[in-house]
């Protein structure tokens, strides 16, 4: 495998869940978006679940009520992630009661075997991820990545 920019694979086996942390960077300036960006630019096997589009609506509220964005960049970028949804871009992911139940084993699992603890949302998504089959888990958020390594699953970043 290649190495791109700071260690990181320049290409993760797909298909790829994106978290709300790493949806966000695709939309956003963030520190890591540029390096993010390039590395899923013309993907066609992104998975995204509407769990992952309402957080990143809160977090882009979130944002704009403090100031860091515009009421109108918020509708652009709702629209955007919307349109990647519908135009295939994104391919969604489905929240059953299926996954719930095994967000909760994994929950119990990982406490279990590791000293990783997963909140309710974090362990959603990587049972969402491991439903969807997905070979690689994106997120820049440092639990919810060891977790994803913790099941078999690589991570971006590292």
């Amino acid at each position: 495998m290649h190495e791109g920019r700071a260690g990181y694979p320049a290409a993760l086996p797909g298909p790829l869940y994106c978290d709300t942390s790493a949806l966000l960077k695709l939309y956003l300036r963030e520190a890591g978006s540029e390096e993010f960006n390039s590395l899923v630019e013309g993907r066609g096997d992104i998975l995204v679940s509407d769990l992952t589009v309402t957080e990143v609506v809160s977090a882009l509220v979130r944002r704009s009520r403090q100031g860091d964005l515009g009421p109108d960049a918020v509708g652009r970028i709702r629209h955007a992630v919307a349109r990647s949804l519908e135009d295939g871009t994104c391919q969604r992911v489905d929240l059953i009661p299926a996954v719930h139940r095994h967000a909760e084993r994994l929950i119990v699992r990982l406490s279990e075997v590791s000293d990783i603890s997963l909140r309710a949302g974090d362990a959603l998504h990587l049972a969402l991820a491991v439903s969807a089959r997905a070979a690689s888990f994106a997120s820049f958020d440092r639990r919810l990545a060891a977790a994803a390594r913790a099941v078999g699953l690589v991570t971006y970043p590292r």
